[in-house]
This record gives C-alpha cells, structure tokens and sequence, in this order.
C-alpha cells in the first residue's frame, strides 16, 4: 500500500489489519471486465473503474440483475449498492431509516474508532433534521432567484474574458484554463474571497478528491492535516473580518447565521469544505463533461451549433450524463427491508446517482449517450432528491448555460486532442485533465 496514491475516502479506511480484498477493491486496476463476473463478484466501489471509464458494464448488469447489491470487506464492512432511479428517490427520500448523520462517503463501518489525528468534516450535508435544516438554512439565501440575477452578469463578464483569452491554434487543458479558473471565480465570489488567493479554494477542493503526493501513508496523514490546517486559519481570519464586517457572502452568514455563529473555526471546517466542493468540483467537472461529451457524439455538436436553443436542454443532459459525484453514503438506523433484501442497523448505504441517471426504465436505452432532445432529462437525480438537495443547483446550471451561450459565437469548434485524464475517485466522477483547441470564426 505504499506505492499508490490514495483518495481520501481509501486514506480514513487505510488501517493496520485491512484485508487483501481492500486493496484488490480500492486499488486494483485490473479488475475484470463485468461480463466475466459472476454477479456476487461485482464491486462497484473502485476508483480504478472511474479513472478508466469502465464503470458502466458493471452498473448495467447491477440494474438489470441485483440493483439493490451487497457487498462486504474487512475495511468497509457491510454496504449496498442501490443503482436505479426509482430506489434512489425512495432510499434518499426515508432519511429517517436511512440517515446522513454517520458520513457521506464509503470509509470504514460505522463505530469503528478513527485515528486520534482525524480531523472531524461536520457540515450539515452529513446531519438529519433538525440540525441538517437549521444549518442549511443560514447559506440557503446564496442561491435565491434574487441573488441570481444579481451574479449572471458577473458570469458573463468572467466567462468572456476567459475565452476571449484562450489561444488559438496550440493544445492547453481546458479543465485548469477554463472550468477551474470559472468556478474557482465564482466559489471567490460567493465567499468574498480574495482573488488573488483564489486557487487555494481549488486546492482546498481537492482534497476531497485526493490526499496527496507522497507514497507513504503516514507522511499522506501529516500533509493532509497540514493542508486542512491552512484552510482553517484562512478562514478564521475571513470570519473574525466578517463578525466585524459583514456582507452578503457564505462566510458572513456562517459567522452570523443563528445555529453556526459560536462555531470554532475547526467546527466551521466541514461545512467550508462542503461548500468549497460542492461550489467548485461539480461544476468544473460538467464545464469540462460537456465539452468532451460533444466531442465524442459530434452530431449532438452540429445539432447544437445548427440551433443554440438547445442550450437549454443541453444542461440538464450533460449533468445527467456527467453526474460529478458519482453516490452518497447513508446509514440504516434500524433493520429495513428493502426491495426483498434485509438491510440490517448499520450497514452502510450507497446511492450511485450515476447508475440513477443511466437507469433505461427513465431514460431509455439510449441512456448512456448524451441527447440534446431527450425530453425528460431534467429528471436526472445528480443533484440528489429530497432535504439533500444540492443548494447550489441553479448557479450550476446558470454557469454551464452561460458558457455555452459565449462559446457559441465565438468558436467554430472546440476540438478535443487526446482521451481526458480522469479523478481516481468512485465519489468525485471528474477530469484533472482535457486536451484541446479552439477554432475561432
């Protein structure tokens, strides 16, 4: 376990004593393809799968054959898979049988004792009601209508100068000259953050995604840390500004907001966090998805430029065919029976959205393609279901809207020139990297 680099989910399960079947799950590349697998043999929950975009035979044959799945390791204990879009809803919608409040990701069984250098992510994404609402609701005014409308223009003007900067005629990765640098802008914005620092919040954001560099894990512990720590007192200086200070911003109503004011600043950490990625890793992730994805169906490209209406729908299509974070994580407070299986007090609970938002029964079998007239892709469950909601799904939208609106007139196309280099992560379904040019008109 030393040679590899771990994801942060991987790092908080990597523990003296973790079975063989951890790292052959979690690390291993070679993992047969699911058509020579027997259906109890499948796994879903590796990151290699996702790095190598080989994930979709073996939620296809979950849907079809066991789409509410066990699986057990020593590392993670019991959990299901639940891969359709209607078990999705109803297992999302039951927060109290199936409840946030034991974490959001696949680490280690509940109960388990964590290391005493873990540092607690509390963020209300990862409570039930009553806390889960209270705190919710202190951010919640970030993306009213009134505050969108307040933001589009800022995009605009960001988003033209951004492309009006890209070179023409020589390859430069989109993700980090254009998706990163936009919701990176954006995230800024909603913290009144310093833009001169603003890559922090990108770095930030990925640590989520990936511990870091370093082949030993527990040199990866102490970097971690030392990065988290960063974070933190950052932040503590924007609060005590904006106890002082306040505005219209994420970190102002944190300081103020009546169940988050007398928070610590290491209390403040995961909901920061939460919202560092849920403002950036998403929305990066579909900017650079839909530009790939016309790529790869170059006919959905020429529909696109014959008719830039189709904007519109090409949203909610390019979300539901990216889907950037591929499951969330709930726990079985009680013993259930679901779907015919019995999901005992405990066992860790995966919704894979992704499986969701390929499930045929919705969205047909042409489900695995994008579609720029599917007429029921705002169906899509990417921004979760329920009290869980996504809070930032209409700046998410109006980001990616308005970048197609001004790549439209000014680009005859933008040519992908290798495969993307893809997130190793089974939770952030994303690109660190996506060759292209542009053709100017």
């Amino acid at each position: 376990m030393t040679d590899v680099q771990l994801t942060r989910e991987e790092w908080l399960a990597a523990r003296p004593g973790a079975s063989p079947e951890f790292e052959q799950a979690r690390f291993g590349g070679d993992v047969p393809s699911a058509e020579h697998l027997a259906i109890d043999e499948i796994n879903p929950f590796n990151s290699h799968l996702f790095r190598e975009d080989r994930w979709q035979e073996h939620f296809a044959r979950l849907r079809a054959e066991d789409p509410v799945h066990f699986n057990e390791m020593g590392s993670s204990g019991r959990y299901w898979s639940i891969t359709t879009w209607q078990d999705v809803r109803d297992v999302e919608g039951d927060w109290e049988s199936f409840s946030s409040a034991q974490g959001i990701t696949l680490t280690i069984p509940p109960g388990t004792p964590l290391p005493d250098d873990t540092i607690p992510f509390d963020a209300f994404i990862a409570m039930d009601p009553p806390d889960q609402t209270d705190q919710r609701k202190t951010v919640r005014g970030i993306s009213a209508p009134s505050s969108l409308r307040n933001l589009e223009d800022l995009i605009r003007e960001r988003t033209i100068n951004v492309l009006d900067s890209l070179p023409e005629g020589e390859t430069f990765d989109w993700v980090d000259t254009v998706s990163i640098e936009l919701t990176t802008l954006m995230l800024a914005t909603l913290f009144d953050f310093p833009l001169e620092d603003r890559r922090l919040l990108t770095k930030w954001s990925d640590l989520v995604t990936t511990v870091g560099p370093h082949r030993d894990v527990a040199t990866n512990r102490q970097w971690f840390r030392d990065q988290v720590m960063e974070c933190v007192n950052y932040f503590d200086r924007l609060f005590q500004d904006r106890r002082e200070n306040p505005g219209f911003d994420m970190v102002s109503m944190l300081a103020h907001g009546p169940s988050t004011k007398d928070k610590s600043p290491m209390e403040h950490l995961g909901n920061l966090i939460l919202l560092i990625v849920g403002g950036n890793d998403t929305t990066r992730n579909s900017m650079s998805g839909s530009v790939y994805a016309l790529n790869k169906w170059p006919e959905q490209y020429d529909k696109l430029i014959a008719d830039p209406s189709l904007i519109s729908n090409l949203v909610p299509e390019i979300i539901r065919w990216q889907t950037p974070l591929a499951y969330m994580r709930r726990t079985a407070t009680k013993d259930v029976e679901f779907r015919g299986k019995q999901v005992k007090k405990d066992d860790q609970v995966l919704l894979w959205y992704l499986s969701a938002n390929r499930d045929e029964a919705v969205f047909g079998n042409n489900a695995d393609v994008v579609d720029l007239e599917r007429p029921n892709a705002d169906r899509h469950l990417a921004f979760g279901h329920g009290i869980h909601y996504c809070m930032g799904a209409r700046i998410a939208e109006l980001q990616l809207r308005i970048l197609w609106e001004e790549i439209l007139p000014r680009f005859e196309r933008i040519e992908v020139q290798a495969e993307p280099e893809r997130t190793l992560s089974a939770f952030v379904k994303g690109y660190t990297q996506l060759p292209v040019q542009v053709r100017r008109k």
